[in-house]
């Protein structure tokens, strides 16, 4: 597995997310966003963390001075409950190495540690096999298939993957 570590949102963030905005790292995500968008989600995740609704963290690495990916958790309503759903992004210089499952795992511990929601989901398209990996090997387990919209005018289908917190000593 990847060295890696995580520190906290901040200002690094949006240049991590105009690294990523390709078209290859946006293929399952609805293409290239405006730097506008990049903006928004950056202050919608400084947002999330001053109330506590969720996370997002950077992924630093040793082999470059800049994140190398992002990782994160936020407050959802799925189904009749309020549950987390986890996304990440790793840029394609440093996928394959473990990185994101890496990360995952570590978030799923902080999670865990909110002791506030019992189940995070991760939803990646259905033909989005790097992401359904990393969910397989985080321990997440496959709930089905199910249809989404993303970014908001893009019906996509995605897969509903679940990960049990309590498995790790969260809330039962």
């Amino acid at each position: 597995m990847a060295n890696f570590w995580l520190e906290s949102w901040d200002e690094r963030g949006p240049a991590l997310e105009r690294r990523a905005n390709t078209p290859e790292m946006h293929a399952y995500l609805g293409g290239v966003e405006s730097d506008d968008s990049i903006m928004e989600r950056h202050r919608r995740i400084l947002e999330m963390t001053r109330t506590g609704t969720g996370a997002m963290f950077l992924i630093m690495s040793e082999d470059d001075p800049d994140p190398v990916g992002s990782v994160g958790y936020w407050e959802r309503e799925w189904r009749g409950r309020t549950v987390y759903e986890m996304g990440w992004k790793v840029l394609r210089a440093y996928q394959s190495r473990g990185f994101a499952v890496g990360a995952a795992l570590a978030v799923l511990g902080l999670a865990a540690a909110e002791d506030r929601h019992r189940w995070v989901h991760a939803y990646p398209r259905v033909d989005n096999a790097m992401s359904n990996s990393v969910c397989s090997r985080a321990g997440f387990e496959l709930q089905g298939e199910t249809d989404f919209e993303y970014p908001k005018g893009n019906p996509i289908r995605c897969n509903d993957w679940r990960f049990d917190l309590k498995e790790v000593g969260g809330p039962s």
